[in-house]
């Protein structure tokens, strides 16, 4: 094999902790190659000697060719956003990719799973979390499963909820869930143990728990939470509150969507804390506290530019959208054009800063009643904002839109996440160019 062949795949690397993990893969001095359905979405955010493969862990075919000359692979996906059975597809992927990895003569899969005790009636996420760590290692490759709790990070789904509800709500009316223990880890922890995972020395399959040393409640979290942004919140808890509406509750006052929401609330109501400690003794790694664990989320927060969101992850079930490679049905093309004396780095300023809470600039309100219906409906509707207010690239999330196509000062093209429609900027910068 060549000295240039990377030796590990990196799957998820849209991800939330994908994203954040490919950076330090490439700064260890790692040769990576990332496994994508639109690869397109990762140039601008790997480096030139990161290798990009269009494929998907459903197929068997780019899987084989994603797994050439590999040694060690990350699994990082799930399929959480998936309109169907997310555990199905789960299932079915972990298969696909057990298959090849065996096929291709894996040395090592990295796996990140979820806590939970399999004793308890785990919620349908969580034990399809384990699920896949079992299928993985019935491919007979050896596997390293680290299960974790909530992750605390700029940007991640914990953070945005928690934050979300901390700052919006004086007066918190709770379900029964935000008392049930938890034990969260640091997402610089976290990526910590899956960086070390590629020097461990054992050989046989294991399964880590890893997590901070605070055994806490949702509850804790939240007021920790509050009083580091020096806010009083009071929280009331209710028996009344089912699953179902604690999603919808979720969906109206954080960016959390309903159908990501309803298996996230069901999965909250298990019990999520370290039983087996040997995570701190195999590895060199001494995970920190809550209270910093938040200090470091609440300063890289303010900051405003994270290097990955959870809204940037796509699920490993949806389907691939390519530009003119797809159907969209009965549509209607509005195209509109503007002649604007001005150079295009001025005239593209507005256009790149479109969304978030700089909103739509004509007719905001209408925006923004449709983002409430897209909400009402189980979409994403505008909680999600933007990764960045005054910068794009290809694969952002824009409110309820993903960046499909962005050439700085040339062209802005934004496909709807949820609904099977897209609006186009081209037309109007297409004879914007001719001037």
């Amino acid at each position: 094999m060549s000295d240039n062949t990377p030796s590990i795949l990196l799957t998820g690397a849209t991800g939330y902790v994908g994203g954040r993990l490919l950076p330090i893969l490439e700064a260890h001095g790692k040769l990576v190659r990332c496994l994508a359905r639109q690869p397109e979405n990762l140039r601008e955010r790997c480096s030139p000697q990161t290798e990009l493969v269009q494929g998907d862990v459903c197929d068997s075919t780019s899987l084989r060719r994603a797994l050439k000359g590999i040694d060690t692979a990350y699994y990082l996906v799930h399929s959480m956003g998936s309109s169907g059975s997310f555990e199905d597809h789960d299932r079915a992927a972990a298969r696909t990719f057990a298959t090849a990895a065996h096929e291709a003569g894996i040395k090592r899969i990295i796996y990140l799973g979820g806590l939970g005790d399999d004793n308890d009636q785990l919620s349908p996420h969580l034990r399809s979390r384990h699920e896949v760590g079992d299928l993985l290692r019935e491919s007979g490759c050896m596997v390293l499963e680290f299960r974790a709790s909530i992750v605390i990070g700029s940007g991640s789904l914990s953070f945005e909820l928690v934050r979300s509800l901390v700052q919006r709500l004086p007066v918190m009316i709770c379900p029964k869930w935000v008392s049930v223990q938890t034990q969260p880890i640091a997402v610089e922890d976290l990526l910590a143990y899956l960086v070390a995972a590629l020097e461990w020395d054992g050989a046989e399959s294991r399964v880590f728990e890893i997590g901070g040393p605070d055994r806490v409640s949702y509850g804790d979290i939240m007021r920790e939470w509050a009083r580091q942004r020096g806010l009083r919140r009071w929280l009331i808890s209710v028996p009344v509150l089912t699953p179902r509406l604690s999603s919808l509750w979720l969906g109206l006052v954080t960016p959390v969507y309903a159908r990501v929401g309803r298996k996230l609330v069901d999965s909250l109501r298990n019990r999520t804390v370290v039983k087996d400690e040997a995570a701190l003794h195999e590895f060199a790694i001494k995970p920190r506290g809550l209270s910093k664990a938040i200090e470091r989320a609440l300063t890289n927060e303010d900051q405003e530019i994270t290097a990955t969101t959870w809204s940037d992850a796509l699920s490993s079930a949806r389907e691939p959208r390519t530009w003119g490679g797809i159907r969209f049905g009965s549509r209607i093309i509005d195209s509109r054009a503007l002649l604007v004396e001005a150079p295009s780095q001025l005239a593209f300023a507005p256009i790149r800063k479109i969304g978030g809470r700089r909103g739509w600039y004509y007719a905001n309100f209408l925006w923004t009643v449709r983002g409430w219906i897209d909400l009402a409906c189980g979409g994403v509707g505008l909680r999600r904002g933007r990764r960045d207010p005054d910068h794009l690239r290809v694969g952002d999330v824009l409110d309820w839109w993903r960046v499909e196509e962005y050439l700085p000062n040339r062209r802005l093209r934004l496909l709807a996440d949820e609904e099977e429609h897209l609006v186009l900027f081209r037309g109007f910068l297409k004879e914007y160019e001719s001037v």
